[in-house]
């Protein structure tokens, strides 16, 4: 047993083989104390089995930790994401990145409560994950202790992976003796995909990859509309019909989910160094993402809405990795905040093969000013000689510049 081996460990636990492996591997290499906390945030998967496997692998009932924490996540992560309208590289709606910190942090409550000295995740050394939960795990507990067996054991090959299996006496599914067709990732904002028939970015993906959504040639021929009504920049309504956040989103998924719209075929730049294809679904943070634009196209003021989208990709990159517990995302995310305080009000969306696209927006907190921009009589609203002085004062240091290079050029 190494040296600095910890007394008590908090395993962050799917019930899946991986994470089963690391519980067997910690007791074995470490001789420790195992706790399990298994999370569901949505990601459509009976967690009761998790309870049952970490059972049979000799974890005491009261070191299982499973926990319901979607309300949680949508409330406190997903939804002040998206008052920022992020996204990552242009494109992606960042649905694993956001639920690491969640989990990091219930990892690290849960070893305070249980006096473990160390948590570990499942998470590989090539990818951005290990990243995500170390850097927030010490940014709430500099003196917790990370354990990343992927980083240290010598289970370099599914091989070897089933033989510790076989030899600890954990579960093999059948479908698991063979190489995975690709890994999946979900939670309620999405699922992702990535590996095996998904590595050549040449090879459309396979349409059995896509699991939240019809094919958008599939989807119904006849569009349905929806109303997302929104409060200080969170959606709090669908059609009328007030909601909780996890609810919303979980309702916002099926209207997704049979229209076909979220998918997603990205290469993205790993914070790590390497370039990634994944598939993404995020049917609901997809139509999520378009309403709140909506509403803040009449209730934003146009310098607030400009710098918001300039700030946008840096808060989005700090999300990516993993830095959501850090200074300068909180001083982002307050900037952004105070942005919201008038973004209240309804958007009405147009969802058809696969888009989502506005089709009307009201509120009381509107801009838009239909005197001001009507073709007809604005009634004085508006005096069009003004815009005369307007552009002589904007056009003066470009009339300096052009007089100046007609000089030199003689």
């Amino acid at each position: 047993m190494p040296a600095h081996a910890p007394k008590k460990v908090v395993l962050a636990y799917s019930g899946g083989l991986d994470t089963s492996i690391i519980l067997k591997w910690l007791q074995t290499e470490y001789g420790c104390e195992v706790v399990t906390f298994t999370a569901d945030l949505g990601q459509g998967e009976e967690l009761e089995p998790a309870r049952q496997k970490a059972e049979l692998l000799g974890i005491r009932p009261e070191n299982i930790y499973i926990e319901d924490i979607r309300e949680e996540f949508v409330r406190d992560f997903v939804f002040p994401m998206f008052r920022a309208n992020a996204v990552y590289e242009g494109l992606y709606l960042l649905g694993t990145s956001i639920a690491r910190p969640l989990i990091s942090k219930r990892l690290v409550e849960i070893a305070a409560e249980t006096g473990a000295d160390a948590v570990a995740h499942g998470a590989t050394g090539k990818g951005n994950d290990q990243v995500r939960f170390e850097l927030a795990a010490y940014a709430l507990n500099p003196d917790i202790k990370v354990i990343a067996p992927w980083r240290e054991w010598d289970l370099t090959s599914r091989t070897k992976l089933l033989a510790f299996a076989e030899e600890n006496q954990i579960p093999i599914a059948k479908d698991k003796r063979g190489e995975a067709p690709f890994s999946v990732d979900a939670n309620l904002l999405h699922t992702s995909s990535e590996g095996k028939v998904l590595e050549d970015p040449a090879e459309e993906a396979p349409d059995y990859v896509f699991q939240r959504t019809v094919h958008p040639e599939d989807a119904p021929d006849t569009p349905e509309f929806l109303e997302v009504t929104f409060e200080k920049g969170d959606a709090v309504a669908l059609n009328g019909e007030a909601m909780s956040p996890a609810a919303i989103l979980t309702q916002l998924n099926e209207y997704g989910r049979r229209h076909g719209i979220g998918r997603l075929d990205l290469v993205e730049g790993r914070f790590v160094g390497m370039k990634s294809r994944g598939i993404y679904e995020t049917p609901g943070g997809t139509i999520l993402l378009e309403a709140h634009r909506g509403i803040e196209q009449i209730t934003l003021d146009r310098g607030a809405a400009h710098l918001k989208d300039e700030l946008m990709p840096r808060y989005a990159e700090l999300i990516y990795n993993g830095f959501w517990f850090s200074p300068e995302r909180e001083m982002l995310q307050a900037a952004i905040d105070r942005s919201q305080a008038h973004v209240t009000g309804t958007v009405r969306l147009k969802l058809y093969k696969g888009l989502a696209r506005t089709v009307g927006r009201w509120s009381d907190h509107s801009l838009y000013s239909e005197a001001h921009v009507t073709f007809e009589d604005d009634a004085g609203a508006y005096d069009q000689k003004d815009a005369a002085g307007f552009i002589q004062l904007n056009a003066l240091r470009l009339k300096l510049l052009a007089a100046r290079d007609r000089r030199l050029r003689g």
